[in-house]
């Protein structure tokens, strides 16, 4: 063992301190310019370089490296101690009084040395798919937390469908607990895709396939797709896993399974069938699925049970401000599409109500853009943190802006258009968030209020509108690269009041009020061909709604429909290009406007909590929708009597004017007989105010 002098042991201490005292601080070396190297981790570039030259030259070099193959490799302490807890310990620990200056490496190899060593001294790491697990265990082993980093943001960043099981194992058994819990977020969020694509969720284990199924996360539409997948991991090794069968049926809701797929699915099936111990679950949901047809007539409360408890949403669809009742309002609900329920959500906007305003989403945060209370137009904008609950005020626009048009686009937020109270606009600002700054873009062609607007490719549409004389059909593009908009080929009807979205590869217009009338129409804009084409009708007619994409359906929310404000909600599936009907809103609101979040860490605050409760909800609505049929049956029936006294009444009238007539005709002949007709005077008292 070499003896080191002590004026080198103080050299090589204090250059370790330095470094780690620079590392902790994150700041740059006085040699030059800093590189960042990982969380908290700078030095100065010069400095590595200088480094690595005398590293090369093996000048300086104080200690030596010795892989299995007899391969040495000369380095120095203080470098190497500067990352690595591990050779820190090893070379500043005293053994017999002496620092160890020879160390060999077992199980480490020559080429993934070579990659250590240039993260060591150059901070550069050569990852990639084949190597990141082999570099992480090494890394692991020799705690470089550096690379430890690097490569679970890589393996962050590489998540697909069929290989974040294994890197969510592989994560759990190196305690990299940051990534595992990122890897089971994204095997949550996207377990559809990995039931049709991954093959690394065959080969596991009973445990943690169970794990993952019968979590309330699971992001599944319908409790079907789960238990495809059951029938998909045990047909894999049916011979052993076919006696798993009840204990898989148990993290399934299958109260929440259509009837007729249970009873031709599930009840039926040939592993269902063979196995005794499934009896007792296949008895719980028929008689459930039973009580649930007949929930009316049943006394008492009804407590859901656990096998129809829906799971937990991943998308959270928030509705903002609008008018309600002759007047604006900051109502807010969110609407939890596993529950199929709307709640209402206490922190409201403390400087008042707002419609006819924009929302965008940025990251977890609602940005409320523009509007009108009933008195002011706004050209100020507010904040909501979803996950703190605070609102706060941001910077204004240039311009006062109701009737708005808002869109998102590279983490910028677009405003365009609307209405000062003056005149239309044609001008349009982007927001940045980083700066808090509203910065103006190139006008749009035309001016337009009460226009919808979207993001799709890369670009932002904006459609149909008011310009102050008409509802336009027109619609434009707008290319942030170029700073430009382009007037595209206009709709097929006359739109303001209107909705667009972006979905599937497409720009769907949805609604509106085309002058005469509000619409159920709509239509979809390919951007391949620049056309249009219809697509079917919403079942209620509105204008001045909100409209969003979640659970993979366009959902058009509230509005008005030419005579009043609703809170109907339905939503359209392109899968079987129809509308359904979706759970009302808690009050009537038009010029309201939607936002989604994705991912909230905070999920449970905005969904409904009384999960058990959700039949008895459902039992207590159905009775009174029937209660007010059989109102509704009275006062028609009451109705239909008068209307008949009334008839009776007028025919006897009718017969006297005609004797009298008949006889003043025969009176005076000469004078002729006057039809007055009854003229309706129809009051269309349109709230959502003058456009």
């Amino acid at each position: 063992m070499m003896k080191i002098p002590n004026s080198a042991k103080n050299l090589t201490q204090i250059f370790i301190n330095n470094l780690a005292q620079n590392n902790e601080m994150g700041e740059p070396d006085s040699g030059g310019r800093a590189l960042n190297v990982g969380n908290g981790r700078c030095m100065s570039i010069q400095a590595m370089q200088a480094l690595f030259e005398f590293w090369e030259k093996h000048q300086l070099c104080d200690a030596t490296i010795i892989l299995d193959d007899g391969t040495e490799i000369p380095v120095h302490r203080a470098v190497f101690c500067a990352c690595s807890s591990y050779f820190r310990a090893l070379f500043t620990t005293p053994l017999h009084n002496e620092y160890k200056s020879r160390v060999h490496l077992p199980g480490v190899s020559k080429e993934m040395m070579q990659t250590l060593l240039e993260y060591i001294y150059l901070r550069k790491l050569d990852i990639n798919e084949q190597n990141v697990y082999d570099v992480l265990m090494t890394a692991d082993y020799l705690s470089i937390l550096g690379v430890l980093e690097i490569c679970c943001e890589f393996l962050e960043e590489i998540l697909r469908p069929k290989n974040c099981i294994g890197i969510m194992l592989f994560a759990r058994n190196h305690f990299c607990r940051e990534l595992a819990d990122k890897a089971w977020k994204y095997i949550m969020k996207n377990f559809p895709q990995l039931a049709t694509q991954s093959d690394e969720m065959l080969e596991l284990p009973i445990k943690d396939f169970q794990e993952i199924i019968n979590a309330d996360y699971l992001n599944v539409k319908s409790e079907e797709t789960v238990w495809e997948t059951i029938l998909k991991w045990i047909n894999h090794n049916s011979e052993n896993r076919k006696t798993f069968i009840v204990d898989l049926m148990k993290c399934i809701r299958l109260g929440l399974l259509d009837t007729q797929f249970f009873l031709e699915r599930v009840k039926d099936h040939p592993y269902v069938t063979c196995c005794e111990e499934s009896r007792p679950m296949i008895i719980e949901t028929l008689k459930f699925l039973y009580d649930l047809e007949m929930i009316t007539s049943r006394d008492g409360e009804v407590i859901t049970p656990e096998i129809a408890r829906p799971r937990i949403p991943h998308e959270i669809l928030f509705a903002i401000g609008g008018w309600s009742g002759g007047s604006p309002t900051n109502f807010i609900e969110t609407y939890d599409t596993r529950a199929d329920r709307w709640v209402r959500v206490e922190e409201v906007d403390p400087t008042g109500p707002r419609a006819y305003h924009g929302t965008a989403v940025v990251g977890y945060y609602i940005y409320v853009i523009g509007g009108f209370d009933g008195m002011d137009y706004f050209n100020s904008c507010r904040c909501f943190d979803a996950v703190t609950k605070v609102w706060k005020e941001i910077a204004p626009m240039h311009v006062r802006r109701c009737y708005v048009s808002t869109a998102v686009l590279r983490s910028k937020i677009y405003a365009m258009g609307g209405y000062d109270g003056h005149h239309r606009q044609n001008t349009s600002e982007k927001y940045d968030n980083t700066t808090n700054q509203w910065s103006l873009i190139a006008p749009m062609n035309m001016q337009r209020s009460d226009a919808s607007a979207c993001t799709l490719n890369d670009k932002i549409y904006i459609t149909g509108g008011f310009n102050g004389q008409e509802c336009m059909h027109s619609a434009e593009v707008y290319d942030p690269d170029t700073n430009q908009w382009t007037l595209i080929n206009p709709m097929r009807s006359r739109r303001s009041g209107v909705s667009c979205i972006a979905y599937h590869g497409h720009v769907y217009v949805i609604g509106g009020f085309n002058g005469i009338s509000r619409m159920c129409s709509c239509e979809k804009y390919n951007p391949q061909s620049n056309s249009w084409s219809p697509i079917p009708d919403m079942y209620n007619p509105r204008s001045n709604f909100a409209i969003e994409v979640i659970d993979d359906m366009i959902f058009a929310i509230g509005g008005f429909n030419g005579v009043t404000t609703i809170y109907h909600v339905e939503c359209y599936d392109e899968k079987t290009n129809e509308w359904y009907e979706a759970t009302d809103m808690n009050i009537y609101r038009s010029a309201l406007s939607a936002c989604v979040i994705d991912g909230l860490p905070n999920v449970n605050d905005y969904i409904h909590k009384h999960r058990d409760r959700l039949m008895e909800e459902k039992r207590q609505k159905l009775i009174a929708i029937e209660n007010q049929r059989q109102m509704a049956g009275v006062t028609n029936n009451a109705n239909a009597t008068q209307q008949e006294n009334i008839v009776a009444a007028v025919n006897a009238n009718m017969q006297q004017l005609n004797i009298l007539q008949q006889l003043n005709a025969n009176v005076n002949p000469a004078l002729p007989v006057q039809d007055d007709g009854v003229v309706m005077d129809v009051d269309d008292n349109d709230e959502d105010g003058v456009l």
